[in-house]
């Protein structure tokens, strides 16, 4: 365990004690898509060493960034769910994988994904200033994993799954990523049979254009 009194003095020290332990930033970030019970959180990806997972998370409960909660029957389950002391987190850990996504490369084989990921992803993607007036449901399927993604004039509400109602409901594979940073032409996507639509066609490019990033090495 850290010594938690070296950052008295320097705010930087006492969050990177707080979150800066290996995994923390992970169940973190899954607990920003929903609450979770201890089963998820360990089988998620990559999979927590259940040890860890009971310290890490004891830790985060200790400080007030993750509380439990029992749901209600049928389910009668405890769930884990971040405080609103860790939901203001959340602003730190988009904008880190916003860095982070700048150095992703096309190469290589691409890691497992998962609904949570493809949350967070879109998200982090996500340009609050571009196409100030889109209102619309986005329904994305990647695969075998989907997400809603509402955006509503600058703010973007996610949800895991399909929720119905989607204005455009999108198709595609592991060449998404491509897509968003403009690495793949979408109207060579199209014809390819690489990205699918159903919905309105016209919210294709407002939505390229407020999930759009940049991905640079440099």
């Amino acid at each position: 365990m850290v010594d938690r009194t070296a950052g008295h003095f320097n705010g930087i020290t006492r969050a990177l004690d707080l979150v800066g332990e290996r995994w923390t930033l992970r169940i973190i970030r899954d607990l920003l898509v929903s609450p979770r019970r201890y089963t998820d959180l360990r089988n998620g990806e990559p999979p927590i060493p259940t040890n860890t997972l009971a310290a890490r998370l004891r830790e985060l409960e200790a400080e007030g960034i993750v509380g439990r909660r029992v749901l209600p029957r049928p389910a009668n389950a405890v769930v884990y769910e971040l405080t609103d002391r860790g939901k203001g987190l959340e602003g730190i850990i988009i904008a880190l994988g916003r860095w982070g996504a700048r150095a992703l490369t096309s190469g290589g084989e691409p890691d497992p994904l998962t609904t949570d990921t493809l949350v967070i992803a879109m998200r982090t993607m996500f340009d609050p200033f571009a196409r100030q007036e889109l209102d619309a449901v986005f329904e994305l399927h990647v695969g075998e994993v989907a997400a809603t993604l509402c955006v509503r004039h600058g703010v973007l509400e996610t949800a895991p799954g399909v929720t119905g109602g989607a204005d455009l409901v999108i198709h595609t594979g592991q060449e998404l990523a491509a897509i968003l940073t403009g690495e793949l032409d979408p109207q060579e996507a199209l014809r390819s049979g690489v990205l699918r639509l159903d919905g309105d066609h016209s919210l294709l490019a407002p939505f390229l254009a407020a999930f759009h990033f940049e991905s640079s090495a440099t």
